[in-house]
């Protein structure tokens, strides 16, 4: 019986091990994605929901589609940069099989040689075609 039990610890974490490296995964793809200066394949880790939100500058937004634009006109339209952005420090907790909470800093160097950077929180979910950011709150550096 003992060994049952052994096997099904393993099991379960095994797929902890793998839920988090899935999600970290997304995380770098966004970042890739982010430095080829392609907004769409950034969005590709967000839930295209109405239901997604995201938090920042004491601005709430909420859909998918409020999200990008939010991105280019910050970032992509003109007079704006998307610099090089870099992701650090990622904790990743499980809340579940099919949730998690990732913390983390974000930072991107800009072309003047500016760093903005900040923090972030973000809620994931596991859908069928994958983990997908539901939540995002991020806060910069002032």
């Amino acid at each position: 019986m003992l060994s049952a039990e052994v096997n099904q610890a393993r099991s379960q974490t095994s797929s902890v091990d793998n839920a988090k490296a899935a999600i970290e995964q997304v995380l770098r793809s966004q970042q890739e994605a982010w430095n080829r200066h392609d907004l769409e394949a950034f969005m590709e880790g967000y839930w295209n929901s109405p239901q997604l939100t995201f938090f920042s500058g004491a601005k709430e937004r909420a859909g998918w589609q409020a999200t990008i634009e939010r991105y280019r006109e910050t970032y992509a339209s003109p007079g704006h940069e998307m610099g090089k952005l870099e992701f650090s420090g990622l904790r990743i907790e499980m809340l579940g099989a099919d949730a998690a909470f990732v913390r983390g800093t974000w930072q991107l160097r800009m072309s003047d040689g500016k760093t903005p950077h900040g923090l972030f929180t973000l809620v994931f979910r596991k859908f069928p075609e994958g983990w997908k950011i539901v939540h995002d709150h991020t806060s910069a550096a002032e």
